[in-house]
């Protein structure tokens, strides 16, 4: 019965990642903002769509622009910043073209804006007094605007920002395509594009193509670029902590416990999923586009490395390999747990990653977040009730050495999680503060920190559970249990045969008293 629910389980967890990827690969990847048949929304008395943000660096030198055709994708000018229009086209109702007159130049038309963030509010009338996104009659008339027109005031530092490029349609033509134009970035900043039109007859007019966006290293956007380092030092940390635990594995491998096989899956697991992220992002960089088997290959090792950690600490919190020798009939409970985690960790990372690049965050990993903080806290809380009793119950049988241990143990989660939290609270502090992602250049000592904590608790258990020649210091024995109390946590010999009879002595005279 219990084979056939598990199966059942397999199924509907494979059947949900299925699902999960296909709607993830759907969206818009890499640094390349493609738009299928998107709608315009209404505020104000203008209607916009959102093309895209993210994090701009100024090039390293100046580069005069290329007289040649655009380059494509993957043959960009280096050291250069540029937001490049390709194929982009607009499609009205079938209604608003019959309108318009068949000869008339000038039937209609969209704007292409594109502003650093700082200077949000020179777009729309609030110089003017004014709510109006889209130049009125009145404001027409005071010559503070042209109508039709989106306002924009001029940045006196850069009169050419923030820049507008328009594109109309001609007679009763449906569609419309944009020039194929390159907007070079010579000031670092968070760049906004937005399509806006003012006229309503153009209600219901759609947008396609894409949007290409380019830093002076490469197509990673700004927040995601310094990550590539990043990943690169975690990986190095990796393999490093790999080889001493692997020495130190082979060293004593006939003292080996089961424990130890966890230890080294999840080192294992930290390091591909390090690697691969590194190689994602530096293809990502390279050539503009996602590399999806990488990336869909380092979504599940980081989902699979974070279950496996989080089942880690709970079975080391339970005394599992120490002073139980399996976890009994909690078994199940636990494996339920991890799956739910490994389902949640998995959807919300894919969305995360496979989703649209934008260095706005949007509100749809919002929703997914939820569970997997959720599930975070039950194991939080499971944890730290397992070790309360596990310590108890060494307390009790008066195992000096295990109760050592795990103090130890502990003491480094109770800090580890006293800085998540603390860390959390910043990072709230931090997505309050900054709504807008003007902080976009240092928002990669977020996912730094959880990835360094990550690392930093795994080596702890590493230092603490490492194999010796003394596994009795943390195995579990069915017999003789206190004769453990005289191995100390730091010996890296066996006991001698004196020490263990002076220690027998000692036992039978506390017996006698």
């Amino acid at each position: 019965m219990e084979v056939r629910e598990s199966r059942r389980a397999h199924r509907r967890l494979g059947f949900f990642f299925l699902v999960a990827a296909l709607v993830s690969i759907a969206a818009v990847d890499a640094s390349v903002h493609d738009y299928f048949n998107e709608a315009f929304t209404s505020r104000s008395n203008a209607f916009f769509f959102h093309g895209g943000s993210e994090g701009l660096r100024a090039p390293r030198s100046a580069i005069p622009p290329s007289s040649s055709t655009s380059p494509n994708i993957t043959t960009g000018p280096k050291g250069k910043s540029f937001i490049r229009f390709d194929d982009v086209t607009f499609i009205r109702t079938k209604e608003s073209a019959d309108a318009q007159a068949e000869m008339q130049e000038n039937s209609g038309s969209v704007e292409a804006i594109i502003l650093d963030i700082k200077d949000r509010k020179r777009i729309g009338g609030a110089y003017l007094k004014s709510d109006m996104i889209c130049c009125t009659p009145q404001m027409s008339e005071e010559k503070a605007c042209k109508l039709g027109q989106v306002i924009i005031q001029r940045n006196p530092d850069n009169p050419e920002w923030p820049r507008r490029i328009t594109t109309s349609f001609a007679g009763r033509h449906q569609e419309t395509k944009m020039d194929s134009v390159e907007v070079e970035i010579d000031k670092t900043g968070m760049y906004y594009l937005y399509f806006m039109f003012c006229d309503p007859h153009l209600k219901g007019t759609i947008i396609k193509g894409r949007t290409v966006w380019r830093n002076p290293s490469g197509y990673l956007p700004g927040k995601m670029a310094p990550l590539m380092v990043v990943f690169g030092l975690m990986s190095l940390a990796y393999l490093v902590l790999g080889l001493i635990w692997f020495l130190k594995f082979v060293q004593h491998w006939k003292d080996v416990i089961q424990l130890h096989y966890h230890i080294t899956a999840v080192i294992a697991l930290g390091m591909c999923e390090s690697a691969l992220w590194y190689f994602e992002y530096s293809n990502l960089n390279s050539t503009g586009r996602r590399p999806m088997g990488i990336t869909m290959w380092a979504v599940t090792f980081t989902a699979v490395k974070k279950t496996l950690s989080r089942l880690l600490l709970l079975v080391v919190s339970m005394g599992y390999g120490v002073v139980r020798p399996t976890l009994g009939g909690i078994t199940s409970r636990v494996l339920l747990l991890g799956g739910a985690y490994l389902v949640a960790s998995e959807s919300y990372e894919l969305v995360e990653h496979l989703g649209n690049i934008n260095d706005f965050s949007g509100k749809t990993a919002l929703f997914l977040v939820l569970p997997v903080t959720f599930l975070d806290a039950c194991f939080i809380l499971w944890i730290f009730s397992s070790l309360s009793k596990t310590l108890e119950q060494l307390q009790m049988k008066r195992n000096m050495a295990k109760l050592e241990l795990y103090r130890k143990f502990t003491n480094s989660l109770a800090v580890s999680v006293l800085l998540s939290i603390a860390w959390i609270g910043f990072e709230l502090y931090f997505n309050a503060t900054d709504p807008l992602s003007e902080l976009w250049q240092v928002y990669w000592i977020i996912p730094t920190f959880w990835a360094i904590l990550a690392y930093s608790l795994l080596a702890v258990i590493c230092i603490l559970w490492a194999p010796s020649r003394n596994p009795t210091r943390y195995a579990y024995l069915e017999e003789n249990e206190d004769v453990e109390e005289g191995i100390s946590l730091t010996s890296g010999s066996k006991a001698t045969g004196d020490s263990v009879a002076k220690l027998g002595e000692d036992l039978e005279e506390e017996k006698r008293e």
